[in-house]
């Protein structure tokens, strides 16, 4: 039975959340950073030894390369429905995110232009994980995006299986759909390696995103400011909030829906009610045990699984901004009254109607979410992570003379004699020996 706690409880519960997310692995880290010192070093040679190493299968720079027909094949094995279920999705997707989209602007005023010019990035590297953790939709929520930016080129990298070919092609079709450059058989710490310095075979890129597992995480980290990346990503939440309205049925698929994906996910429900709280811990019970992926969300449940009854909607919301939860149903009577009050969610579901997996496919704002209660100062992907901003500046003589001498004047404050120097020296006014 999911444990029942009560709000003044919660902050315990937070912290074991954020402690999911603890990269503090200083053996893993040694070896990530090994690998990553290798690549920069040797290139192709080192990709193709740790590709050897890890995935068992030989690579050279000819094979590594996702040709044409591998697509072709991949395409010949996607049904019908699916295909037409896809490129829905990224239809929505994009309309999403052409509304994210920031032109670059200049202010004119008497003597000065002030703005900001946006540049999209050159290139963009997506890491996509293999086997049964490479969802074709990832591919679409970290594209697209990029895509909209302008990105001029997109490269990705997936894990190959034992016969050399992607393991799992229906990630190829995504790939194709959503517009991806080039995609090469490569996964691990060596590949997000191979992305941030650029070997023979695979290019360099301005910035890493996808997610990992945690050797991908702590390489993505090491790499960083070699290359931008996304975020960290830890393990996947969801917190409903539900009050007496709410179907103890629904709530509870939901909470299920995020608890299959990992031990180490979780799945929280918040409610001003004893009743539906009681509920809710009873459909848990039920509905795991028909599950197809039981064991895990069994485990997910047991360690991370909860229930926490509040006094007051007013209360819920503060235990959410608490948690700051990856994702955030509002299954209450009046999910626009309550919206308000909640500050911190990377992900907000409105009413009976809108469940999590909605968002993971469908309705078109991104799934790439902050997690571990990192949605306190993180924000989704978004178009903006694959842009850069510019400031824009230009003065006339006049405009510089009316304010010289204040510039000068903080300048020199600083102890930066050489910085209001620059401006002294266009009045007559420079240092002199």
């Amino acid at each position: 039975m999911v444990p029942v706690i009560r709000s003044e409880d919660v902050q315990a519960l937070a912290d074991r959340l954020g402690a999911r997310s603890n990269m503090q692995h200083d053996d893993i880290a040694a070896v990530v950073r090994d690998i990553v010192r290798d690549v920069q070093k040797r290139g192709d040679e080192a990709l193709f030894e740790y590709t050897e190493k890890f995935d068992h299968v030989k690579m050279t720079a000819e094979t590594v390369e996702v040709s044409q027909e591998e697509i072709e094949a991949a395409y010949a094995a996607a049904s019908p429905e699916w295909l037409s279920a896809m490129r829905e999705a990224a239809r929505r997707i994009t309309a999403f995110h052409e509304k994210q989209k920031q032109n670059t602007w200049v202010d004119f005023q008497e003597g000065t232009a002030l703005g900001q010019k946006i540049t999209p990035l050159r290139r963009v590297g997506v890491y996509v994980p293999g086997g049964t953790a490479a969802y074709p939709s990832s591919v679409l929520m970290n594209v697209l995006p990029a895509k909209v930016a302008g990105v001029g080129e997109i490269v990705m990298v997936t894990p190959p299986g034992r016969d050399g070919s992607v393991s799992y092609p229906l990630a190829l079709v995504a790939a194709h759909l959503a517009g991806v450059d080039r995609i090469f058989k490569v996964g691990g710490a060596q590949a997000v390696a191979a992305l941030a310095f650029g070997t023979g075979a695979i290019p360099k890129v301005d910035k890493i995103t996808g997610p990992g597992n945690i050797y991908v995480a702590m390489a993505k980290r090491e790499v960083f400011g070699y290359v931008g990346i996304d975020m960290v990503a830890g393990p996947s939440e969801v917190l409903v909030v539900a009050d007496e309205s709410a179907d103890p049925r629904f709530v509870a698929a939901d909470l299920l829906s995020q608890a299959e994906h990992d031990p180490m996910a979780a799945a929280v429900c918040v409610t001003d009610s004893e009743e539906t709280a009681k509920a809710v811990a009873g459909e848990l019970d039920r509905q795991v045990a028909l599950l197809p992926r039981r064991e895990v969300a069994e485990k997910s449940l047991n360690t991370y699984g909860t229930v926490i009854v509040c006094e007051n909607l007013d209360r819920c919301a503060e235990v959410v901004d608490v948690i700051a939860p990856e994702h955030c149903e509002l299954y209450v009577q009046d999910p626009w009254a309550l919206l308000p009050k909640i500050h911190h969610a990377g992900a907000i579901f409105m009413g009976a109607n809108s469940p999590e997996p909605l968002g993971d496919y469908f309705a078109g704002p991104n799934h790439v979410l902050p997690t571990s209660g990192t949605a306190r100062f993180f924000s989704p992907l978004s178009v903006d992570d694959f842009v850069k901003k510019s400031s824009i500046i230009y003065a006339t003589r006049e405009e510089l003379e009316k304010v010289h001498e204040q510039v000068m004047l903080l300048a020199r404050s600083e102890g930066l004699d050489a910085h209001a120097n620059a401006v002294a020296i266009r009045f007559g006014k420079e240092i002199r020996g």
